[in-house]
């Protein structure tokens, strides 16, 4: 038999209400009757039933957390940190993979798991305007990640992506580079953060007076290592002669460097390297990788304080569009030309 709220009660000399008090932290305890309760709870090694909590509240303690690619390692990361966020509050996370699919996304965000899950965190790639507006009202709160932009009632939480590609070059042009590539651009869907980072490319070259050549531009499918090998080997092939590349992440300029080492070209004497993501394979590649570090447990705390709240019921609570920061790490990778 597992220890029970009577067992520190009688220990403590108070009442079950009294410890259940302490136990959910409300703040009517007296530190002198907390600091009692606490010793019992903790010499008889008392541990919290979460999931009759949960059901007490006519809920079941687990939010999903639904994203592109399980392999990549920035979502991985992500949900690392968004896992330690639920559980300050108590909550454990559901993880669904959904390929980047339109159809998967749309099973996830219209309620097929709602008798599961309390709400979602969704970082959606093909997912319409339309998918989101078929919601219905019992299908739980929904926070939103990434650079997709909406026009619907849900909270959505993604850096400034133009502000942070703008940063990136800003770095590469202020050490002298004058030929700056740009790899993992997108023909479709022009909201897409690939868009927004090759926007936020265009112009700071323009700012800085620098030519916007769009032979400097590399269209991908994908945006894992060898879609930045290819990428960086197709411009070397058409002679672009880039002296610096700023990709669309991380994954993507490791594979960039890996085709720039294989074409006998140094890094970052000849060729300065950015990515985005900062994740930590790129600060223990050879090379380390300077990139663009979105501020993940920002990202991660906000998206669960959003759903927490919306079940608890704050009031007057409007959906918000929130920019997390970022910041700009400079590694091995960049540097002014030999």
């Amino acid at each position: 038999m597992g220890v029970s709220l009577k067992d520190v009660a009688l220990l403590a000399g108070v009442s079950i209400k009294t410890v259940s008090n302490v136990v959910n932290n409300y703040p009517h305890v007296t530190p002198a009757m907390r600091d009692r309760v606490q010793r019992a709870i903790d010499e008889l090694g008392y541990r919290p039933n979460l999931t009759a909590r949960h059901l007490r509240k006519g809920r079941t303690g687990i939010i999903a957390l639904a994203v592109p690619e399980l392999g990549n390692p920035y979502f991985a990361e992500l949900a690392g940190a968004v896992i330690d966020a639920a559980a300050r509050h108590d909550y454990t996370v559901l993880l669904d993979h959904t390929a980047g699919l339109r159809e998967k996304e749309v099973l996830v965000c219209q309620g097929f798991r709602a008798h599961v899950i309390d709400g979602l965190i969704l970082s959606p790639i093909e997912l319409e305007a339309a998918d989101l507006l078929g919601r219905r009202s019992d299908d739980g709160p929904l926070v939103l990640l990434g650079e997709r932009e909406y026009e619907a009632p849900y909270d959505h939480i993604a850096i400034d992506n133009v502000a942070a590609a703008r940063t990136a070059v800003r770095h590469l042009a202020a050490l002298g580079r004058r030929r700056i590539a740009f790899i993992g651009a997108r023909r479709e869907l022009a909201r897409r953060p690939a868009h927004l980072r090759l926007r936020g490319w265009r112009e700071e070259l323009t700012a800085a007076g620098l030519p916007c050549d769009e032979e400097l531009v590399a269209a991908t499918d994908g945006y894992g290592r060898w879609d930045g090998a290819a990428a960086m080997t197709a411009l070397l092939d058409r002679g672009a002669e880039p002296d610096a590349v700023f990709a669309y992440n991380d994954l993507m300029a490791l594979g960039a460097m890996r085709a720039l080492v294989e074409r006998g070209l140094r890094v970052p004497g000849d060729v300065s390297v950015v990515g985005f993501d900062d994740i930590e394979e790129g600060r223990f590649s050879a090379t380390a990788l300077t990139t663009v570090s979105p501020d993940k447990q920002a990202i991660a705390r906000l998206a669960v304080e959003r759903v927490v709240a919306r079940l608890t019921g704050t009031p007057q609570m409007h959906a918000e569009r929130i920019q997390p920061g970022y910041t700009l790490v400079t590694r091995e990778s960049t540097a002014r030309r030999d």
